[in-house]
């Protein structure tokens, strides 16, 4: 290829005029012309850790109108931060949100630090959380590379180390290409590029504003970026879960510790998990004495690490019965109001589900 016809280096330029024409309407986002809200930038940004925007949009407009400011979220207890944040997963961002929120509050009198190094001393924020939120609430020249942003690089600039030791080089090349003018617009075109054009498979290459420097469609091997350094299969854990009723229709359940995996979650009454647990010997683990039954199909969740399998176990109780120490009888009727993660409302309802149809039904 001579000189003349090599194809332009990408510009941010070219970015931005294709962002202004598809940017995507989200509700956290900030139309055009409006200044953006940093406490709904950073509440999107913590949510979407790790999570879709689909599965995200109906969390975050519920949590808005639960916690409007980031006061109104530090005032919060913490039961009630858990249980609106039940069904997003990673719960430990629940726990560090609330943190941060009470630090804002507190140390910054409810106003978010507009730079990233102060936005890092903030619990629960790290590197791309500070600059996802310095870039697009305050239009800080901050880069924030998310997985769409490592997929249009690797493509763009045919990075071939794999992920995640590419990551350093990754960020030079957005670095490099960052205009001195509208950061924010700029990482919020990068990702809105990688979600709706540079996807996983098939992207829609024809469209791209930077097509034409693309060193990977240039080669035809764009699906083939990024590269990745293949994960250890965690080795699957066993357990058991305890679902009791009691004749009032109240159901057995305590909260974890704050600490650890589904930290300050609930939970209907669980065994240890290991690799090496027998449901055959669930019954040394009740929480209480009671005719237990377990069902014939265990529970099977997978976590990041490692996939879980569940005995489930069911049974009723007299209304007299107290729950041991650390758990409650929870009302029927507020069995909603509890901050279940997934794999417990799984057990929950296979339990409650076996116990209804039993003939002895209350």
């Amino acid at each position: 290829m001579s000189l003349a016809t090599q194809p332009q280096p990408a510009r941010a330029a070219d970015l931005l005029a294709w962002y202004d024409r598809h940017r995507r309407v989200l509700p956290w986002r900030a139309l055009p012309g409006e200044q953006p809200d940093p406490y709904r930038v950073w509440v999107s940004e913590i949510m979407l850790q790790q999570t879709t925007i689909a599965a995200v949009k109906p969390f975050f407009e519920r949590f808005m109108q639960r916690f409007p400011t980031v006061e109104a979220l530090a005032a919060a207890p913490s039961d009630d931060v858990m249980q609106a944040w039940a069904g997003l997963g990673y719960y430990s961002r629940a726990r560090n949100l609330h943190a941060c929120a009470k630090a804002v509050a507190e140390h910054h009198r409810g106003r978010f630090p507009d730079t990233e190094d102060g936005l890092r001393e903030l619990p629960g924020i790290g590197a791309y959380t500070a600059g996802a939120v310095a870039a697009i609430a305050f239009d800080r020249p901050a880069v924030a590379v998310d997985g769409n942003v490592e997929r249009v690089m690797t493509r763009l600039f045919a990075i071939d180390e794999p992920l995640p030791g590419s990551k350093p080089l990754i960020r030079e090349r957005v670095l490099a290409l960052l205009p001195p003018a509208r950061p924010g617009d700029f990482a919020q075109a990068l990702m809105d590029l990688g979600a709706t054009i540079c996807t996983p498979r098939s992207p829609a290459c024809g469209l791209c504003p930077w097509r034409d420097p693309c060193e990977a469609r240039a080669a035809g091997t764009q699906e083939t970026y990024p590269h990745k350094t293949p994960k250890k299969a965690g080795k699957t854990r066993y357990g058991a879960a305890f679902v009791l009723m009691r004749e009032d229709g109240a159901v057995l359940v305590r909260t974890r510790p704050a600490r650890g995996l589904l930290g300050g979650m609930v939970e209907v009454p669980t065994s240890e998990w290991s690799a090496g647990y027998k449901a055959e010997d669930a019954l040394r683990d009740a929480p209480v004495t009671a005719q237990w039954r377990r069902l014939l199909v265990p529970l099977r969740h997978v976590f990041t690490h490692f996939p879980l399998e569940l005995a489930v176990l069911v049974a009723r109780t007299p209304l007299d019965t107290l729950a041991p120490d650390g758990m409650r009888f929870t009302p029927f009727a507020r069995l909603r109001e509890e901050a279940f993660p997934n794999v417990f409302l799984k057990a929950l309802e296979a339990g409650l589900e076996a116990l209804r149809s039993s003939p002895s039904a209350p």
